[in-house]
């Protein structure tokens, strides 16, 4: 456990001590194990019918998860008591990013063990689990969860679905269509959400026997074309009153919280899926000869290799580091307290910046991954006899389920300035220390002697110029701030890149003195690539953020600070991409 538990969003103004930080290299024999086998499993149950399950026979799907029952992977959240394994999040994120190169099945068993369980286990009372749970975490039965509508997709707490209780009290009568919902077209078990008399936003377990819930026809998607995704018509459909999750009218804090971990595990998710493109982005590089040579001999290639590398570690690290900040939070509470699952999600909800902070930053690697490989392919990444192709068109979805990019940048940044504004982190104090700065020469000499001492000024100054820029837009906006979209979408992007770049710097702080000198110069490689982009990315931000908050002299001087506090010294940045590409190319894979 760390020696200070974080709050947060409170990186951004404390300095973090590499110890403190959990990494992959932290992983126990059991959670390597765990992990293993479900290499295994992947290897060995579903890649052989990826292509019937492409081709959507869910026969392959349901077989697939109920073999994930049977070696216990359906039950990592899942209490002790009931059966389940009781894993810590670490080890959940492990086995999403290992499931991930699965493909379509992926997306079957992160929403049944994600969104299609935890509300279950969370908010359902002893009664619902022991009738409902043992089906769910055995893979007897899989799971499907019943937000959006086609009305309401962002704006979850627009739905227009209604629950009646029926005249003899007995049951509640459901109305409403819901979209989109995977695993609707084999699901036993579904989470809906519905306003009782039109206006307490209420969760329902519904079993898919009951009469009037009707499974609509599978979409046609752009991707991830093997997974199930239907609608689910509610015509007059009989729920009784013991299948309410949770109570009525807070219906919202089981939607809610069940994205917040939604997005943490997309985040590993994503990162493994991240890993599998950029070896076989590597892998036909090696193959493919232009000019008599091997296209992986080009510095275009290999730029593009070493820039994915370097991102996937930064993604890598951000995804672990997540998982440790919410395992230390939640090793806190007592279990077998009656509020236990209450202060359990309070714990979650209290990283809930970090979480959508994984979202992005992950599914965007993930995006720019896919992209590149295909493009190292040519017009062979355009053809589906490649696998490229189905990567590039299975990615896209990542940035748009679990809350889009755009809802997620936007409800980081606000909560962070939230929780400022309620003086739960001092952010306004902290801000009027940046403004000191910004007015400040600096002379302040670095000391070499200190392992990525440039790294970790560069993290400091743009955590400088966030609190410059936030406090400007608080200043000047007050309580509207959140009605400024266009700004809280750039002071998100420099918050994303600062938990990216410390979570790289971390790790590579902690582990280095363990390694071979020539794992010690391609993690050097990877900080100093990662950091450059990084801060290129802030830097625009930043800027960008400056013209949208002032004007004038101040806009000058902020400006100014922009020019400042982005400045990386990425001297032997070439032969930086040239050492990580090179080791890359070597083995054909992520090398961290």
């Amino acid at each position: 456990m760390a020696g200070k538990i974080m709050k947060g969003g409170e990186f951004l103004i404390v300095e973090t001590d590499c110890q403190d930080i959990f990494t992959p290299e932290d992983f126990t024999d059991e959670q390597r194990q765990i992990a293993e086998t479900t290499e295994q499993f992947v290897e060995n149950e579903i890649i052989p019918h990826q292509d019937e399950i492409e081709a959507q026979n869910f026969d392959y799907v349901i077989d697939g998860m109920r073999k994930c029952g049977e070696l216990g992977l359906l039950m990592m959240d899942a209490p002790e008591e009931e059966g389940g394994l009781e894993l810590d999040k670490a080890t959940s994120m492990l086995v999403g990013e290992k499931i991930s190169t699965s493909g379509s099945f992926s997306v079957a068993f992160a929403a049944h063990t994600g969104i299609g369980t935890l509300p279950l286990i969370y908010y359902g009372t002893a009664e619902q689990k022991k009738k409902y749970l043992e089906k769910i975490i055995t893979g007897e039965w899989c799971s499907a969860y019943c937000l959006t509508e086609p009305g309401s997709g962002s704006d979850a707490l627009g739905a227009q679905s209604s629950a009646i209780l029926s005249e003899d009290g007995t049951h509640y009568i459901l109305n409403g269509t819901k979209q989109y919902i995977t695993n609707g077209g084999f699901a036993e078990l579904f989470t809906i959400f519905a306003k009782v008399d039109k206006q307490h936003f209420t969760a329902f377990l519904v079993e898919k026997s009951f009469p009037g819930l009707v499974v609509g026809n599978e979409e046609k998607k752009m991707g991830i074309k093997g997974s199930s995704t239907t609608q689910i018509i509610l015509d007059n459909c009989k729920v009784p009153v013991e299948n309410v999750l949770g109570d009525i009218g807070k219906g919202h804090k089981i939607a809610f919280n069940s994205l917040n971990i939604g997005r943490f595990k997309l985040g590993a998710g994503v990162t493994g899926a991240a890993k599998m493109a950029l070896a076989e982005g590597i892998r036909y590089a090696n193959e493919r000869k232009q000019f008599s040579r091997q296209i992986s001999s080009f510095g275009a290639i290999q730029e593009k290799i070493a820039d994915l590398t370097a991102s996937i570690y930064a993604s890598e690290s951000l995804v672990y580091r997540l998982a440790g900040l919410l395992d230390d939070k939640l090793a806190t509470i007592e279990k077998g307290a009656d509020d236990y699952y209450e202060q359990y999600l309070k714990g979650i909800e209290e990283y809930a910046p970090e979480c959508g902070i994984s979202k992005v930053f992950c599914s965007d690697v993930l995006a720019k991954t896919v992209d590149e490989v295909v493009q190292i392919h040519g017009g062979y990444g355009f053809c589906s006899e490649y696998p490229a192709e189905r990567y590039y068109r299975d990615e896209r979805i990542n940035r748009i389920f679990e809350g889009t990019n755009e809802i997620n940048r936007l409800l980081t940044s606000g909560m962070i300035l939230k929780r400022a504004m309620k003086g739960e982190l001092p952010l306004q104090a902290e801000s009027m220390k940046a403004f000191e700065a910004l007015m400040t020469p600096s002379f302040e000499d670095v000391d070499d002697s200190i392992p990525f001492i440039a790294e970790k000024t560069t993290i400091q100054n743009l955590k400088t110029l966030f609190l410059i820029l936030s406090g400007a837009g608080v200043q000047k906006y007050m309580d509207k701030l959140a009605d400024e979209q266009e700004i809280l979408m750039a002071a998100a992007d420099i918050a994303i890149q600062i938990f990216a770049m410390e979570s790289a710097v971390l790790r590579a702080e902690k582990i280095i003195d363990s390694l071979s000198p020539a794992k010690q110069e391609q993690l050097r490689a990877a900080v100093k690539v990662a950091t450059f982009n990084a801060t290129e990315i802030a830097a625009s931000a930043a800027k960008k953020g400056a013209y949208m908050v002032e004007e004038g002299d101040t806009l000058t001087m902020i400006l100014s600070g922009v020019r400042r506090f982005t400045k990386y010294d990425a001297t032997g940045l070439l032969q930086a991409k040239r050492t990580l590409a090179q080791a890359a190319i070597e083995v054909e894979k992520y090398i961290f």
